[in-house]
């Protein structure tokens, strides 16, 4: 009787334990590719259609070309060196070299909010909107009423009216002056200290004016431009965006699991591979490497694979470009998912010998 009573607690136990362990293995065992067909078009349970098909030279995705925008191409066109215009905060030096009395009263003066200057026997004049040249003959002009010798030497000596705002990835961002030099894109960035290490230098936004535009270095190759070609004009606004934005994701059977960043120079899925330290030669089935591209202007979610088994498939590895949130994923081999159930079982098995040792 006691006999009976401890071989069905162990069939019962054995029954639990089984089950339990085909739940934790599903948990487990990491993504499984599935029933996937081996071409064409299928819908899951979700909902979403999915094209499969092969990695071949006839199914690789043409190279995608960066087309600058009609925005950008205007602001490359429109973004010009200008002599630097007089601003509403600036501080003004007015020496007048034959006539010392009067330069200490000039030696430091204001524009003010209406754009005007104090100067001794003039009084309120225009400044702001007009550049250094323009104002000195102004000022000439107006001077020579009243003086003999009338020279005056102007010089802006603190330039507060015209600045610009970065934020974003860069090291030090913040409000900046811009003075008589101009201010490029690239010098904008060199003032902020640089991209740090997280941020995506090809994915730059300038606000001006109520217009955004989004400016990507490749685009501006495209055109024969460069970021030197753009200057920053008073009121801008520039944003660094993370490079988060910009990566390929990596699942399963990689020497290491974590995401990969697409530097200017692009990204192919040998790189990826590279980059992710192989595949798991312990566990990782190379004729399972699957990349899901989903695209939300797309009816369809495209899956490529291809088997990295043959020394033939890496020159198409090498000639397809990843794209910005594309996922590759490496299936394990059948071998493992056992060896994973087993390690399920394990403990149940260990807990069956114990109670049939009563």
């Amino acid at each position: 009787m006691l006999q009976s009573s401890k071989l069905l607690a162990t069939t019962s136990l054995l029954s639990i334990s089984l089950l339990s362990g085909c739940a934790t293995t599903t948990i487990n065992s990491g993504l499984q590719v599935g029933d996937l067909p081996p071409v064409g078009v299928f819908t899951a349970e979700n909902g979403i259609e999915f094209m499969v098909q092969p990695l071949t030279l006839t199914t690789l995705p043409p190279k995608r070309i960066v087309q600058p925008s009609q925005d950008l191409q205007r602001l490359v066109r429109t973004s010009n060196r200008a002599d630097y215009r007089i601003a509403k905060g600036d501080v003004l030096s007015i020496i007048l070299v034959d006539y010392p009395n009067i330069n200490a009263s000039t030696a430091s003066l204001v524009v003010d909010q209406q754009g005007l200057v104090q100067i001794p026997l003039i009084g309120r004049i225009k400044a702001s909107g007009m550049s250094v040249p323009q104002f000195t003959s102004k000022l000439r002009g107006q001077l020579q009423r009243y003086l003999k010798y009338s020279d005056p030497q102007v010089k802006v000596i603190e330039y507060t009216g015209n600045s610009f705002i970065i934020d974003g990835q860069v090291n030090k961002s913040g409000e900046f002056n811009i003075t008589d030099a101009p201010v490029s894109l690239y010098s904008a960035i060199s003032m902020a200290g640089g991209v740090t290490p997280t941020g995506d230098s090809d994915n730059i936004t300038l606000n001006r004016n109520g217009t955004s535009y989004k400016i990507n270095l490749q685009s501006l190759r495209e055109i024969g431009s460069s970021a030197n070609q753009i200057y920053v004009q008073d009121g801008d606004s520039i944003f660094i965006d993370d490079l988060d934005t910009n990566k390929v994701y990596v699942l399963g059977e990689f020497g290491r699991v974590a995401p990969v960043p697409i530097l200017d120079q692009g990204l192919n899925l040998a790189q990826v591979i590279g980059e992710s330290a192989g595949l798991n030669s312990n566990t990782a089935n190379a004729a399972k490497v699957y990349v899901v591209r989903d695209d939300t202007g797309y009816q369809r979610t495209k899956i490529y694979y291809v088997d990295m088994q043959t020394i033939t498939s890496f020159p198409l590895a090498n000639r397809f470009e990843m794209l910005p949130n594309d996922i590759v994923y490496v299936d394990p081999t059948g071998l493992t998912r056992w060896n994973r159930v087993l390690s399920a079982l394990l403990p149940s098995s260990s807990a069956i010998r114990s109670i049939s040792t009563f």
